[in-house]
């Protein structure tokens, strides 16, 4: 079973209805931009979803001091580094956050960036994302599912894929097939602003993940 991960969240409601409707994850952003919160405020919205749910932080360019703090005031259980992270970082991060450390391998098209390989045997979980100029993530820009497939196939081995990257209920179902990801991540696909998430295109999405067959 492909388990699901609502991000992007800034408001209590929305992390309690993530957990209503079954997700695995909730995620807020420290990495900037019109979804991103404050320790404190995103503390307070991830507690929405409830004990037995996974919090979620997702960080830039912040250096393992910064991670390891704001995961301890939010109560992070996983982290996900954007910014193009490489084997070092992951390994910075990891000896002093004691939870799970994804790392983002940004495609370009169907093309995994060279360092992939190494992110596959380093982190807990690797998340496949589009790279766009000047954005670190959250572009809604959608991969190149059946090509990237052949491209994971050579370097995935055993480690957790996270699939992002312009998701929506109009087309989760396709790309489970596609990719086979242990985990979907979703954020502007489901939403009606920028943070603000619809709870029934949340419910659309969940319902055709488990209707992918997958």
């Amino acid at each position: 079973m492909v388990s699901v991960k609502f991000c992007g969240l800034t408001r209590e409601g929305d992390a309690r209805e993530a957990a209503a409707l079954g997700a695995s994850y909730v995620g807020a952003i420290f990495a900037g931009g019109p979804r991103s919160l404050a320790p404190e405020r995103a503390r307070d919205v991830l507690a929405g979803a409830g004990a037995g749910v996974d919090r979620v932080g997702v960080f830039g360019a912040d250096g393992p001091d910064v991670v390891r703090d704001v995961a301890r005031v939010v109560g992070l259980t996983v982290v996900q580094l954007h910014g193009d992270p490489r084997a070092a970082d992951v390994r910075g991060v990891r000896a002093r956050f004691g939870g799970a450390v994804w790392a983002v391998a940004r495609a370009e098209g169907s093309l995994l960036p060279e360092w992939a390989e190494e992110l596959f045997r380093e982190a807990d979980a690797v998340l496949l994302d589009a790279r766009v100029p000047g954005q670190l993530g959250g572009t809604g820009v959608t991969l190149e599912w059946d090509a990237l497939a052949r491209s994971l196939d050579a370097v995935r081995g055993v480690t957790p894929v996270v699939l992002a990257g312009g998701l929506r209920p109009s087309n989760v179902a396709a790309a489970v097939r596609a990719i086979a990801p242990d985990i979907v991540d979703v954020s502007s696909g489901v939403e009606q602003s920028p943070g603000i998430k619809d709870h029934l295109k949340m419910r659309a999405f969940v319902e055709a993940v488990r209707g992918s067959g997958v």
